[in-house]
Formats: C-alpha cells, structure tokens, sequence
C-alpha cells in the first residue's frame, strides 16, 4: 500500500506533479469523493486524480509516483463491478484523453488503439472495414479497452472470440519509475522478459496441472497464457486488474462482423429444463446463448423504456434463453434458428420458441439483455442486488447442478435473486438481494460468497468468469489457486511491480470483503428537509443512493444522456457524480455545509435537466430533479442573480414587454444592450429572442371559430409563453389542427407560466405557487373530460413530472398530470381510437425531426414521428442527443461554449447533411433558437408541419 496517506501527501510530490504534466492534476476533496467508488460495493477515497493527456504525463507520472512512494491506479470508467477501480492510490484517468485509434490495419485484422476508447466506440470506427473486436462485455458502450483486458473480459460471444487476453497482440505499458515497455511476442531483449521466461521454465508443469481447466476465467492472473508456444507477455496484461503497470495502448487481434444474424428465444417453464438444454443448444453451433429469468422478465415489464421492447416473449416464462445464429445469407441463419427448434423436439427437451430475426426485433432482445443490470438495480429497497457471487463460472455440463445448488442456498438465506448472462459458457450472472446497511446483510454476504466459492470447487469452476477479483473475491485467490500457484502470482506481481505500486491490494494480498464498504453497519444518512416529495424514492437519501455506478451516463454517440459529459469527458459532469456527491454529504463522507457550497454548485453547473438520465440510467437516478433540490437548498442561502431573476421570470417580462414589442425588440437586441447583458452573464453572440408584433392571445381574442367546428368536443390549449408572445404562428398552426380533428378549441387566459423556467433556476417556492394555480384552474376542465394540449414540451411534461413533486398528495395535480399531452401525443391518441378525422394531404415534404429532450425522455418521439408519416410527410428522426440549448443554459456567457459543444456532436452535422429542401422540424422553442444561431438552417415546429398537411 502507498505509504503516504491521502491528508498527509506530501505538498512536494503535488507541486512536482503539477509542475511535470501537461494533463490535469486533482488533489481536491471534490474530485477524490467522485473518484471514491466503481459500480462495487465498496469506496475507498483516492490520494488524488491525474488525467493524462499524453504517454509523457503517464511516465512523468510513475516516475514521480515512484519517488514519493505513491501507489498508483489505472482507471477507464470506473465501471468495475468488483472495486477493481477504487483504492488508496493515485488515480491515473486514461479515459478523457487517451481514447484514440492509432492504427487500423485489416490486412492483419488488427487495430493498434489507445487504452482510455471505449469499446464500441472502436467498433463502431471498425464496421466500416467489416472488421470488430470479438469480446462483447454488455458494458461496452462505456467499457475503456484499457479496462476490457484489465478485467480479461468477454461477452456474450465467448464460444467464438474467447477472452480479451486471447485477442492481445501487444501493448506499451509504463512500470516503476515510468520505464517504458513495449510487450509482445518478438520483443525478447529486456530484462523483465528475462526473469519472466526463468518463471515459466521454473514453474510450467505446475501452471499445467493445477491452473483451472475451465477456461471461462477472470480470477488471479492469467498463468495459462505462460503455457503457450509462442509465448506473449502482452497478455499477462489480461485480467491483471492494474497491478502490473499501466497500459496506454493495445495491439488487438480483430474478427470478421457477422454477415448475418437471428435469434431463437426457447422459453421454459423452469430453469432446470434451462439449464439441462444448454450442452444440446451447443451441438447447433450457436454464436451465442444468454439467460434471462423471469425475475428479470418481470422487471423489463415493469420498467416503460423497456417494457415495449418485450416483443420475443410470448407468455410468462419463468426462464428464456436467447439463441443466436451467424449465417452468410438471412435464409441461412433462419434455416439454423428454426432447426433448433425441430432439433429439441428429438432429445424430448420442452419448450416454446420465438424468433427474432429483423434487425429491430433482434435490438429489442439484446437491448432487454444488456439492460438487466441496471433493471435490477432500479428496485427501490434498502434490499440492493450485490454483486458477491455474481460472476462464478462452472462448465456447462454441471450448470444445472450449480444453479440447483445455489438456488437452494438463496431460499435457505431468504433472499431472492435475478439470474442472467452467458449460459453458452457456463458463467451465469446470479445478483441476491442484499442489505448492505446491516450487520445481517453482511454476514449473509459473507456466507454467499464462500458457499458459492464451495460450489465453484465442487463443479470444476472459477470464482470469476468476466468480472475479476478485486476487493469482492480476490481474497479468495489462495484457495481457489493452492498455495503453490498464488505464490507464483505473488512472483510475477514482484517481477512487473517490485515497489509495489500499482493498484496494491487487488489480486494478491487483498483485504477482507467486509472492508471499505460503500455501505454498512456504521452507514447511518442525515435526513435533509427538501422542497420536494421523495417518497416516491423512499427519500431523498434513497434517491441518492440509486446510483450504482455503472456509469451509463457516459456513453458517447447514442442516446442524449448525458449532454455535459459528452461535451466535457469530464467525470464531474455525469450523472453518477451528481448523485454521488449528494450521497456523499447524505452520509456524512461530506460536512453537511458542503451541500451550499460553490463547490458542489460547480458539479451541477453543466447539468442540462434534459431528464434522460431519469429514462436512460437503467437505475432511473433522476438528476434533473436532484440538480432542482441541490438549487433550492443553494440559492436559500446565497439569494439569485439579476439572471436568474430574468430567465426565471421570463413570462411576466414577455407580458409586460409585448405591449411594445417593436421598441423592445430594439432595445434588449443593440450592441449596447448586449454589451450590458454581458454584464449579467448573458454571451454576446446571443441575440434574445424577438417579441411578436402581435401576441397569440389578440389574435385568438379576434379569431371566430367556423361555425361548421363548433362541436361538442372541447380541448383548452395551453398557450405557453414562447407561442403567445415571440412564436404566435405555433399557436396558430395547433389551433388549425385542432378543429379540423374536430374540437372546439378553449384558451384559459388567467393561467400563468407554467414555472419551467422558474424551475430551472431554483426558485422553487415561486414555482409552487403557480404550480398551484395552474392546478387550481386546469385540473376543472380535465374533470369535465376536456383534456388540456399544448405545442411545448417542456410545459405540458412539468404538468406530468414536477408538478407531481411540487404538489404532493394534490388530487388535482394527478388530474392534471393524467389528462394533459403534447400536441402530437394528443393526436396520435385519437388516430389509435379512430377518432383522428383529419383529412390530410396525400403527400408531404421531406421532414428532418429533432425532439425535444424532455418529451423524448419522458414519453419518445414515437407520437411526433407517427403522427408527422400519417399527415403525409416523408419523416426521418435526427438520431441526435440534446441540442444544447436547454431554455437559459446556452444563452449563459460560462455555458455558451458548452452549449455550442454539445450540439456540435451529432445534431448539427445531422443538420448540414440534410437537403435544402428538407423541412427541419423541432417540438421545442430551445431547439428552434440553437439550430437557428448556430446553422444557416430555418426550422419549423412540428405543429407548423402538421397545419401545412391539413387538406
């Protein structure tokens, strides 16, 4: 272990390091809290954080670590599911940086690639050349190759590509005193491969007969490589956990892609019969097979994002296996996928049979696969599914014996557990509900772990088969290895790390399990007074609490969570930072005072409350609403700014100024203003949007309804802010579309602002108030059946999210909430009860649609999308994250950049390979302001498009 520890660094070795390093050096409590835990159960704060941004900053690094007695620890995403990635160390972050393709050469199917990509981010570069790496970890949309072969990872697909050690051709790797290492096959010069060739003579008979035959394995060190012909130290690197130095960069074998692919789904009614069906699966030379129970089954029903992709299952299974098949052409993998079937029904084995052969309908099982993780995670208990005994691996002919036996002892220890993963291989991913908090739930961890180590022995198995040691299992190496082989390990642990620098603590000579819990016996959180309704989450504190770590929310180029990160790779500026430093204080790792401090405003700065987080983090941590209750308890004590008052109470100034909206225009849009605003905070290259020359509510007040439409059918339209007074033409457009569906259409003119804005300021109080107003009025028309429609998202959801927080227990809100939709929602609504009587256009234009984040985290864009094809138009979705405007955010001077940053990932370039005569449609007023400043494109709100199509 580092003999410096983390309040007594030595101030020297900081100025040295700051001073020698070009990349970003963190010895604050701040970032060493974010940096304290992985997706484990256990949190250890670092000594302090080095984001390197080149080989010479990770050499300059261990040298001065080396000199100060520093240990050192290599970290990707903090992902770790064993505590691989927290320790009392300096933590070196590979991940923001060092994330670049070095070479491609698909002559020789290899890529040469640095530590810190993440994986299928390099395969999404490689698709182009047919070519991938064969190892799929689920994790692999945040999974840095550094980590990958760290842990000797795998997938789903381990029958065909085998572990990642198998795939390793070579690395550059930085040992003590920041020596460079360059390890492969040929390189048979240096002294380390000396000593190392002297180990594999010395001990080479033992590593052949007692290293575990079961070769799905990710315990201790990968002993089995020493045994080849032509042996590679490079791949000693895999499943080495960091402990024998650091790695920037990987030479990997590569595989050809599937040409073709398709999914059988055999359906049981136990998992004996699951289980016992598995060694004749794999007589049909199956790519894959992957277990899901019906515990997990029952979750992804339960959960909205995930429940509409159960199209595979047919019934209620009590255990699947999802079967897959790799063929040259789509009759070919359907011919083996429906073989299958015919093939069981002749060794008498029962069970129903889907398929999924469509590239979508294949997506959805996989999608319900790498979700089941984070569905499991997602239960809002004291009860968490830990990750003890989830990774043994025992070969497939005794799987039914083990998961018989282990089934047994979790209804001996009264707990329940959801079992999925890699039946092909044997390593079934088993997580028992556990309370952490108590001395009971310990001492059944504890018990879980060695009755399953029991059973790993009996079956010929391995305490990990993908997720590794760490501080969960590695204390288990001596006994599962014998003593003679563990110290072959310590040996090799000496040759590569003499000092013994390099995540010390992991592998050999680990702690006790019982060590450095996230949680315990002695976990005993504050109870903060919040503005808002927990209950929901069973407090603040459970809320706070559900982030597991995963780290999902940093995911690049899919989805929209999380906007921030995506600009910044910054670790602070994700979701999983947010929650856990609110846990942080919660728990009292933090003095209680730190929850107003600058400190952690500065973590929640950047957060967009875009809200995917609450639809795409499998664990649902909502942090748009903890960024919200972090902002009340702030600003209670620090009061707001001239800014926060302006954006915040944009509706009353709109009113106001609308009376004279040519001369406000003028003024709040000049160079002298701007140069005023600036002063404020507002960017100079922002222009405020233009008040209207006549408001929606004049016009409306002007406007006879036809004769002809006056019906009984009555919908009030909420006329937000941006639609009265800058965009009256939204207004117009939903009032058109409205009464050719046939309603008669109401304006509620003493409603107020809906609070967003308000809201996303903190000033939550005022919020409420109009809150209740708006609660007070609307919540009448829903009761007497007229539902209220509105053309901005971000309204009509705080209807459906906040409003439910803000007023809690408020029969009236609930009304509200159930009775309230967007505009396209509302009508795709009547179209699926044959009540949508619009005669629409038979042809349209070609429509480019950017939704907005609100209404494609909380309800998709499935509604604009239909609805935009059935008006006529030729619709095609952006496939891009947030645009990052976010209602004030982008307009902030501190926030413009970022703002820019973010909708420079995807939309825009989206944008530019659009057609001139494509229409860019868009659900929200934020979007329309971005694309427009920062594109030479106009847009064109969806309510617009649709009006255009009415015939």
């Amino acid at each position: 272990m580092s003999n410096l520890h983390k309040n007594s660094i030595d101030s020297d070795f900081i100025k040295s390091l700051k001073n020698a390093v070009d990349g970003e050096v963190h010895f604050d409590e701040i970032t060493r809290t974010l940096y304290s835990t992985d997706a484990s159960n256990y949190q250890i704060d670092p000594v302090g954080v080095v984001v390197p941004k080149n080989d010479y900053d990770v050499a300059k690094t261990i040298e001065l670590a080396s000199k100060y007695g520093v240990a050192i620890l290599p970290r990707g995403s903090g992902s770790s599911l064993a505590g691989q990635a927290v320790g009392e160390a300096l933590i070196v972050d590979l991940s923001k940086y060092l994330n670049q393709i070095l070479e491609i050469n698909p002559a020789d199917k290899t890529v040469r690639v640095q530590s810190g990509m993440f994986l299928e981010q390099l395969n999404r570069e490689l698709k182009q050349y047919e070519l991938m790496f064969g190892p799929d970890p689920s994790s692999a949309r945040i999974a840095t190759i550094g980590g990958v072969v760290g842990n000797n990872a795998t997938g789903a697909h381990s029958i065909l590509y085998g572990m990642a050690g198998d795939n390793v051709e070579a690395c550059k790797l930085y040992i003590n005193q920041g020596k460079l290492l360059e390890l492969n096959k040929c390189n048979i010069g240096n002294d380390l491969y000396q000593q190392l060739i002297k180990l594999r003579e010395q001990y080479s008979d033992l590593i052949k007969s007692d290293f575990p035959k079961h070769w799905r394995r990710a315990s201790g060190y990968s002993l089995n490589y020493f045994l080849e012909n032509s042996f590679n130290p490079a791949k000693l690197l895999a499943g080495a956990e960091g402990t024998l130095g650091l790695a920037t960069e990987f030479t990997l074998k590569l595989v050809d892609r599937p040409t073709h692919t398709g999914l059988a789904i055999l359906q049981f009614n136990s998992m004996a019969q699951a289980m016992e069906s598995v060694p004749s699966v794999l007589k049909n030379d199956p790519s894959a097979i992957e277990l899901i129970n019906k515990y997990l089954i029952d979750l992804t029903r339960a959960n909205p994002s995930f429940s509409k992709m159960l199209t595979f299952i047919d019934g209620d299974p009590e255990a699947i296996l999802v079967v897959e098949f790799y063929g040259n052409t789509e009759s070919e993998v359907n011919k083996k996928a429906r073989n299958l079937s015919s093939y069981l029904n002749t060794k008498n084995i029962k069970c129903q049979t889907t398929y999924a052969l469509s590239p979508q309908a294949q997506k959805n099982v996989w999608e319900v696969r790498r979700a089941g993780l984070g569905l499991l995670m997602s239960k809002r208990s004291e009860f968490k599914p830990i990750p003890c005994i989830e990774d043994v691996s025992v070969p497939v002919d005794q799987l039914p014996n083990y998961v018989e036996d282990i089934s047994d002892l979790l209804k001996r220890l009264d707990t329940n557990a959801g079992f999925y993963g890699h039946a092909s291989a044997g390593c079934l991913h088993i997580r028992p509900l556990v309370n952490l908090k108590s001395e009971n739930g310990i001492r059944i961890m504890g018990e879980l772990t060695e009755e399953a180590f029991k059973l790993a022995l009996k079956y010929g198995g391995i305490m990990s088969g993908e997720h590794g040691d760490g501080l969960q299992r590695g204390y288990l190496n001596e006994r599962l290895f014998g003593k003679e082989l563990y110290q072959v390990m310590k040996e090799l642990k000496s040759i590569f790390d003499p000092e013994g620098i390099f995540n010390p603590g992991k592998v050999v000579d680990v702690p006790s399990p019982k060590e450095n819990l996230r949680f315990g016996e002695s976990y005993q959180p504050q109870v903060l007074q919040t503005y808002l309704d927990w209950s929901s989450d069973n407090g603040f504190t459970g809320a706070v609490e559900m982030c597991s770590g995963q780290g999902v929310c940093r995911k690049l180029g899919e989805g929209i969570m999380c906007p921030s990160y995506i600009a910044t790779k910054n670790e602070r500026d994700t979701t999983r930072a947010r929650a856990n430093i609110l846990r942080a204080i919660v728990s009292g790792t933090l003095p209680p005072e730190t929850m107003n401090s600058k400190e952690i405003y500065e973590v929640f700065d950047l957060c967009l409350s875009c809200k995917a987080c609450k639809s795409e983090c499998p664990s649902s941590v909502d942090a748009a609403k903890m960024k919200l209750e972090f902002l009340g308890q702030y600003h209670n004590e620090h009061g707001f700014s001239m800014r926060d008052k302006l954006f915040g109470y944009v509706h009353e100034m709109s009113r106001y100024t609308s009376a004279i909206p040519s001369i406000s225009n003028l003024a709040l849009n000049n160079t002298v203003s701007k140069e005023i605003l600036s002063k404020i905070g507002i960017h100079k290259e922002r222009s405020l949007p233009k008040l209207a020359n006549k408001d929606f509510i004049s016009w409306f007040n002007n406007y006879m309804q036809p004769t002809a439409k006056k019906s009984t059918n009555k919908v009030v339209y909420f006329h937000d802010t941006w639609a009265t007074y800058y965009h009256p033409e939204i207004g117009k457009a939903a009032v058109k579309i409205l009464e050719a569906a046939g309603f008669e259409v109401t304006l509620v003119e003493n409603r107020v602002c809906c609070g967003r804005p308000m809201l996303s300021k903190g000033m939550i109080e005022p919020a409420r108030e109009s809150a209740f107003k708006n609660v007070s009025t609307l919540a009448q028309y829903a009761l007497e059946g007229i539902p209220i429609v509105g053309t901005e998202p971000s309204c009509i959801l705080t209807f459906r999210d906040e409003y439910l927080d803000l007023l809690a227990n408020n029969e009236d809100a609930r009304v509200l909430s159930e009775n309230s939709y967007v505009l396209d929602e509302f009508l795709l609504k009547l179209h699926k009860s044959d009540k949508l009587n619009i005669d629409w256009k038979k042809s349209g234009p070609d429509v480019f649609y950017h939704g907005h984040c609100h209404q494609r985290s909380l309800i998709g864009n499935t509604s604009a999308l239909e609805i935009l094809s059935l008006s006529g138009c030729n619709v095609s979705e952006s496939g891009a994250g947030c645009c990052g405007m976010a209602g004030s955010f982008g307009y902030e001077s501190e926030h413009y950049e970022v703002s820019k940053t973010i909708a420079e990932d995807r939309l825009l370039p989206a944008i530019r390979k659009t057609s001139p005569e494509t229409i860019i449609a868009i659900s929200g007023v934020s979007c329309h302001h971005q694309i427009e400043h920062l594109s030479e494109n106009t847009t064109k709100h969806i309510a617009e498009v649709l009006a255009d199509q009415v015939g």
